[in-house]
């Protein structure tokens, strides 16, 4: 039997969705590795809690990756997967990430990254460059904005919102502009963080909730030491 300490976090919850937050090093769903996945472990709980050993219905309509965590939307209702994975289709779902990265940015300083990524599954990263493929050749445009909140002679901390969603899109758009994210070596990242996971977080979630249209946000904030953050000198 799990612990209370093991059992999934639930930051909202409504007829049609949840939130919930994703641990890092932690598979949103199930792969050919058999590892544990977040979906299965919310369908056990949701059977639990609600007297239902089968049948419970979960849609997944985004990720993150393994070694990331932070917060995620699963559907609930066949409508809630099919108005959410819209808003995410759409490009409305407001997602905010907290990045530790290598290397030196000035506090306060905010960026605009613009690139083209193609998703090389073979080598499971995305390659990026600064102008468009020719046409089928599989770039697709990918756009974040970053603030440095904190830094020290070897790192920076970092709030990242994306505008696009790709495979990789913040590890690889980090990694091309000379900061890979700690811990992700296969971007570049000099050393592994203690946990093997790497310091990207969403911290920050927001959707219509889809029935009533009304704005939902969720936020969590990662652990300094999960990140391989403390001591950093912050922003004034």
């Amino acid at each position: 039997m799990r612990s209370e300490a093991d059992q999934p976090v639930l930051l909202y919850e409504d007829n049609h969705c949840l939130v919930v937050l994703k641990p890092f090093n932690r598979l949103s769903q199930s792969d050919d590795t058999g590892d544990s996945n977040l979906l299965d472990e919310l369908r056990a709980f949701i059977g639990v809690r609600h007297a239902k050993p089968g049948g419970v219905y979960l849609g997944l309509v985004h990720r993150l990756d393994r070694p990331a965590g932070g917060v995620m939307v699963v559907a609930r209702t066949s409508k809630g997967a099919s108005r959410l994975s819209a808003q995410f289709r759409e490009r409305s779902v407001r997602k905010v990430y907290r990045v530790g990265v290598q290397g030196v940015l000035e506090p306060g300083l905010e960026l605009r990254l613009e690139h083209w990524l193609r998703k090389d599954t073979a080598r499971n990263r995305s390659q990026v460059r600064e102008t468009a493929g020719a046409a089928g050749e599989g770039w697709l445009p990918a756009r974040l904005s970053l603030r440095v909140l904190a830094n020290d002679p070897e790192r920076s901390e970092l709030d990242v919102e994306l505008e696009t969603g790709r495979p990789h899109q913040i590890r690889a758009q980090l990694a091309a502009i000379g900061h890979p994210v700690l811990g992700d070596l296969r971007y570049g990242a000099r050393e592994a963080l203690p946990g093997r996971n790497i310091a990207l977080w969403c911290r920050l979630l927001g959707f219509r909730q889809v029935v009533t249209g009304q704005w939902i946000e969720s936020l969590a904030l990662p652990r300094a030491q999960d990140m391989g953050l403390t001591r950093l000198t912050p922003l004034p």
